[in-house]
C-alpha cells in the first residue's frame, strides 16, 4: 500500500485527506491511501518517515511551511526563493520540497484580475503561505507590501492602516494569508479599516472553511470584489499529485 499524508498541527481544518482519498477512488488508483499527521514538533518529522516505509509524499500545512525546509535533502528553486515548502516528495529516503501554493495562486489570481489591473497589493500576514503570495505577485508584476502584527523588517502594521488612511488606499488588491477566520474561529478577521474598502477593491481570502468569512462578508459589504481559497486549494493539491509522480 502505498501511503501519502499531510503533516501539520492542527489537522482539523484539512481538506486534503477527503480530497485525495475521493479522487484515488474517483480515478481507480489502487492502493493507495490519504492520512493525516498530527506533528506537535517537527522533530517528528524523522520518525514519521522511519515508521513509514510506504510512505511516497506529503503536504505540508500551518505551522511548518517555513520550518520544513531545513529538513529537505533538496529543495526546488521555486521553493527555494520563496522561502517555503508545501509539498515534499519521499524518493529513496531523501526529501523534495516544492511550492505549489505558489503556482495555484498565481493561476488563480491571473483569471481572477481584470486584464488592466494596475493597483498595489497588500498581503495580510508574514508566514509561509506569505511568501508565495509575493513570488506571484512578483511574476504578475504587481508591486505589493506586506502587513504584519509586530513591526518588522519594512513591514506595515495593521495600526498604519488606521492613521494612514491615504496609505491603504492605494492598495486595491488585499490578500489574507492569515488563517483568520478559518473555522472553528470563523467571528476572527484581520484588523483593516473595511470602511474604506469599495467597488474598485479585490479581497483574495487564502482561507476556503468557510467559503465566505468575516473578511470576505465585510469586503463585500463595501462593494468589492471578492474570492476565496477554494479553487486555489484544489488546483494545488492537483500540483502536489503531479510532483509526487513526476
Amino acid at each position: 500500500m502505498i501511503k501519502y499524508g499531510l503533516i501539520g498541527f492542527p489537522l482539523s481544518h484539512s481538506f486534503s485527506k477527503k480530497f485525495f482519498n475521493k479522487k484515488f477512488k474517483n480515478e481507480n488508483i489502487n492502493n493507495v491511501v490519504y492520512e493525516n499527521f498530527e506533528l506537535k514538533d517537527l522533530e517528528e518529522l524523522r520518525l514519521l518517515i522511519k515508521n513509514n516505509s510506504e510512505l511516497k509524499g506529503l503536504n505540508v500545512t500551518i505551522p511548518y511551511k517555513e520550518k520544513a525546509l531545513d529538513y529537505m535533502d533538496e529543495i526546488d528553486n521555486n521553493a527555494s526563493n520563496i522561502g517555503a515548502i508545501n509539498v515534499i516528495k519521499i524518493v529513496d529516503n531523501k526529501l523534495v520540497g516544492f511550492n505549489s501554493d505558489y503556482l495555484a495562486f498565481k493561476d488563480t489570481l491571473r483569471k481572477w484580475l481584470k486584464a488592466d489591473f494596475q493597483s498595489k497589493a497588500l498581503i495580510l500576514g508574514t508566514g509561509g503561505s506569505s511568501r508565495a503570495v509575493s513570488q506571484a505577485l512578483i511574476d504578475l508584476n504587481i508591486d505589493h507590501n506586506f502587513v504584519s502584527r509586530n513591526k518588522k523588517n519594512n513591514y506595515l502594521i495593521y495600526d498604519d492602516l488606521h492613521k494612514k488612511s491615504n496609505l491603504f488606499l492605494d492598495y486595491n488588491l488585499i490578500i489574507n494569508s492569515t488563517p483568520l477566520g478559518m473555522h472553528p474561529k470563523i467571528d476572527s478577521f484581520p484588523e483593516i479599516p473595511y470602511e474604506l474598502i469599495s467597488k474598485k477593491h479585490y479581497l483574495y481570502d487564502l482561507v476556503y472553511n468557510p467559503e465566505k468569512t468575516k473578511f470576505l462578508k465585510k469586503g463585500e459589504e463595501n462593494g468589492a470584489k471578492i474570492k476565496n481559497g477554494l479553487e486555489m486549494l484544489y488546483l494545488q493539491a492537483e500540483l502536489s499529485w503531479n510532483y509526487w509522480n513526476k
